[in-house]
């Protein structure tokens, strides 16, 4: 692609992450699963595949990260997690430093693809199958390692001089860093945070106001939302009031069931709240629970609701 050809992509793609009043817009989607596939299923234009990347994937072990910056489409979304080669890393070693590497090479393939990129660090952290769940994860996965943590992956990824980045670190009570990182400003960049609207157990010291790691640390934010069965959008209320002046996405959404009336209550929801700036359909392997080829009436109703939003 022409160099001005790629700039006026990556602000055309990039702009949609910007809060912005109005009817009418068209909503940049994403899918989890073969996307061209989903596209002839339902018609949709994707432009947002969906990666799963443990810690140090890409740089020590498995596909480089140029590889899923190069087949995630126009705008990439990456869900970074603690799983690594022989075990997982702690929010604790994270806010230290220690995983500084992996966060500079990431940062480092994102300035050089060109693209705009969706980055999800450490989602659904109040989830309890979440390895860095503070109810699960002990002292060095604490709530307060956790909101470090997330603080040094954002001004990490968004990069500058090693003195300035050092400078914001330690003024939070972390270690600098060594060495300059690419600059990766928003919205070229947007880091998101991505609590259950509801903690999972719904206990004291696991709803998402215990993971908030502040509103200057991230760019846009957002639940994921699926129906195995039952579904409320009303349990997204309160977080969705709860920062009014951040984007709202919905990284991932599904269904186990053919249940129409859930995709139909999605689009209203997406329709009535203007701050929803992306959605991410989680469609999984072909074949499995989650594929919406096994749901006809859904399928229909993804068709009918929620393609249209999309253009």
């Amino acid at each position: 692609m022409r160099p001005r050809s790629r700039l006026a992509l990556v602000a055309l793609l990039a702009v949609c992450l910007v809060p912005s009043a109005g009817a009418g817009r068209a909503l940049p989607v994403g899918v989890y699963g073969n996307a061209a596939r989903f596209d002839r299923l339902t018609g949709q234009r994707t432009d947002s595949g969906l990666a799963f990347i443990g810690w140090d994937q890409g740089r020590t072990w498995g596909k480089p990260y140029d590889y899923f910056l190069a087949t995630l489409g126009a705008r990439p979304h990456i869900a970074l997690k603690t799983e690594r080669s022989g075990g997982t890393i702690s929010t604790k070693a994270i806010a230290l430093g220690q995983g500084d590497a992996h966060l500079i090479g990431l940062a480092q393939a994102i300035s050089d693809s060109g693209k705009p990129v969706l980055l999800r660090p450490l989602g659904e952290m109040n989830n309890t199958l979440s390895p860095y769940c503070a109810c699960r994860g002990g002292a060095a996965n604490s709530t307060k390692w956790f909101r470090r943590a997330f603080q040094r992956i954002y001004i990490v990824m968004h990069g500058g001089t090693a003195a300035a980045l050092s400078a914001r670190l330690r003024a939070l009570r972390m270690p600098g860093v060594s060495q300059d990182v690419p600059s990766n400003p928003y919205p070229q960049l947007s880091v998101v945070w991505n609590p259950l609207a509801v903690g999972e157990p719904p206990v004291q010291g696991n709803s998402f106001r215990d993971y908030f790691p502040g509103a200057r640390f991230f760019d846009a934010y957002g639940n994921d939302y699926y129906d195995f069965g039952t579904y409320s959008f009303v349990r997204t209320t309160d977080l969705y009031k709860a920062y009014p002046s951040k984007p709202f996405v919905v990284p991932e959404w599904g269904l186990a069931v053919d249940d129409p009336a859930f995709v139909r209550a999605f689009a209203g929801f997406v329709r009535s709240h203007g701050r929803v700036k992306f959605i991410g359909f989680y469609n999984g392997r072909n074949g499995g629970r989650l594929d919406l080829a096994k749901k006809p009436r859904s399928l229909a109703a993804y068709r009918r609701y929620i393609v249209p939003l999309t253009r």
